[in-house]
């Protein structure tokens, strides 16, 4: 066990760096925006909403480049179902999450699409090169679609909204704002391929496969951004940010996250991914739908609770299936 010590160590730099570098290109990136009047719309629903899933981005386009398909694809799937059933569930048990953000509400049901979707991508085990382009094209229009609907709710005082401009900083010089902007940039691939080298390393010795290294190990790692979001969110009350960070991250971790390795790495990938963890994902998906949509509008202990009992009943028969 001595020999995983030091992959270990350089693991947990890794994705110290990648978790660090991220935050920091967002918040340059942000204030970047901000200074040059870009309104505050524009920079919540698109700078801050996908900076959680720069992480994911990250890793998986190193391991597309790597010829890691299966790794690259079980890191989106891995990490749509940490963020619901792990991440949702950790706030809720908490702190009940009230979901009152009509925009929420919009993005609940078309989650739930985006991961029909990803199935019928993956129906025939092979992620191909115009199934990429058909996704960032989606992607795309998936952002103006919310630019859109988030001007009209604008209007009427859009909690989400609210608590999305309040995360946007203020008073930051441009050269101190792309400072962190480039510091971001370069700490993101490095942080990303340290993870994958030292997570290859590590699941070997254990016998697992690269599909379940990225369920597993990469994807936990990935959706911290995301958990620290959420928690930080629901501690200071803002219900719908921690909501929304989770499902604004799924809907980006299919369309564009997925997008890249096949765009990168058109290839075959494991059955498995359609066979079982495409099922989980789109479980733990409706089960969030049922519990946010129902008539009390939240997520209760309970309901968190039941949510992490899924995740870890997943993890374990992963751990206990490595192959």
């Amino acid at each position: 066990m001595t020999e995983l010590l030091m992959p270990t160590l350089l693991l947990i730099v890794g994705l110290s760096l990648l978790v660090w570098g991220a935050d920091k290109l967002v918040f340059g990136s942000a204030a970047l925006a901000r200074n040059y009047g870009i309104s505050p719309l524009v920079i919540g629903m698109t700078i801050l909403a996908m900076g959680s899933s720069a992480p994911e981005m990250m890793v998986s386009a190193a391991a597309a480049l790597d010829g890691k398909t299966d790794t690259a694809v079980g890191n989106v799937i891995g990490s749509n179902i940490a963020n619901i059933a792990l991440i949702l569930g950790i706030t809720a048990l908490i702190k009940p999450l009230a979901i009152s953000s009509a925009i929420i509400r919009r993005e609940l049901p078309l989650m739930l699409m985006v991961t029909l979707l990803a199935g019928g991508i993956m129906f025939n085990n092979y992620l191909g090169f115009y199934e990429g382009l058909l996704l960032i094209g989606l992607f795309a229009c998936f952002i103006i679609a919310m630019l859109y609907i988030s001007k009209n709710e604008q209007q009427n005082g859009d909690i989400l909204l609210e608590e999305q401009e309040s995360e946007i900083p203020e008073g930051v010089a441009n050269g101190k704002a792309l400072f962190w902007v480039v510091v971001g940039l370069i700490l993101l691939p490095v942080g990303a391929n340290m993870l994958i080298d030292n997570a290859v390393v590590i699941a070997k010795y254990f016998g697992m496969s690269d599909l379940v290294i990225g369920l597993t190990i990469i994807a936990l790692g990935t959706s911290l951004p995301e958990l620290a979001a959420s928690v930080a969110g629901v501690l200071k009350g803002e219900d719908d940010m921690a909501a929304g960070n989770i499902i604004g991250s799924n809907v980006f971790n299919i369309l564009a996250v997925m997008g890249i390795p096949a765009l990168i790495n058109p290839s075959e990938i494991s059955p498995d991914l359609m066979g079982r963890d495409f099922y989980v994902m789109l479980g733990v998906s409706i089960l969030l739908l049922i519990m946010a949509l129902g008539k009390s509008r939240s997520i209760n202990r309970i309901e968190g609770g039941i949510l992490v009992t899924c995740f870890c009943v997943y993890q374990g028969y992963l751990f206990l299936n490595m192959g």
